[in-house]
């Protein structure tokens, strides 16, 4: 079986509880609290930076020049691209202003702290596989979520719809795809590690939206 159709099968129960989740949900309506979608926006910004981290680390290691092309353009693409449009719906005056610096949350700081780890230690094809979620899920949800957000006249969020849900974005996925998949042809020992790190990567995703709803902070020392 390709590796990534046999991975996202073994991760449907989280993706289906992603899927399920009261801030997609919320967001594919239009609906969500413009507050929650700031501290969302907030913690998305800081986990960019260190994804683009994690991605450069990843193209330093790549097989081949053409896959670290790939890996590093993505991590110019989550630094600039992505950063530009949250920046922009952060002072666009949709959303209400900062209370304060944002500052990574336990759940944001967990999966930055994971997939850099992966990046830099891990075997490349067990961080390839790592990485690959939060292209995926992203991709996965944007299509979703637009089906819903045309119904809905002046959508607040459709902006953010549109970024996951264009075609540029999902020829992206499945190149990231196809790069996994030949590092778990290439490697086959290293298939099931490929897996557990796929599976971890998703739950973070799930948690990150999870948390993002709970608009989630450090506990205060009693």
């Amino acid at each position: 079986m390709i590796f990534t159709d046999d991975t996202w099968a073994r991760t449907a129960a989280l993706r289906s509880a992603i899927e399920g989740s009261a801030f997609l949900a919320e967001l594919g309506a239009g609906t969500l609290d413009p507050a929650t979608f700031r501290h969302y926006l907030e913690q998305d910004t800081i986990y960019l930076a260190g994804y683009a981290r994690a991605l450069a680390l990843l193209a330093a290691r790549a097989p081949g020049p053409a896959t670290a092309g790939f890996w590093a353009g993505s991590a110019g693409n989550a630094a600039a691209v992505e950063v530009a449009l949250h920046a922009d719906l952060l002072t666009g005056g949709l959303l209400p202003e900062a209370t304060g610096p944002a500052t990574a949350s336990p759940t944001t700081l967990g999966y930055i702290s994971y997939l850099v780890a992966a990046a830099a230690t891990a075997p490349y094809p067990v961080a390839a596989a790592a990485v690959l979620p939060c292209y995926w899920i992203y991709a996965d949800a944007g299509r979703r979520l637009a089906a819903h957000a045309e119904l809905v006249a002046e959508h607040p969020y459709a902006r953010w719809v549109a970024a996951y849900d264009a075609p540029e974005f999902h020829a992206s996925v499945a190149r990231a795809r196809a790069l996994v998949d030949e590092a778990a042809e290439a490697n086959p020992g290293d298939v099931e590690a490929m897996h557990d790190a796929f599976a971890l990567a998703t739950r973070y995703e799930w948690l990150f939206w999870e948390t993002a709803h709970a608009r989630e902070s450090w506990p205060a020392p009693a």
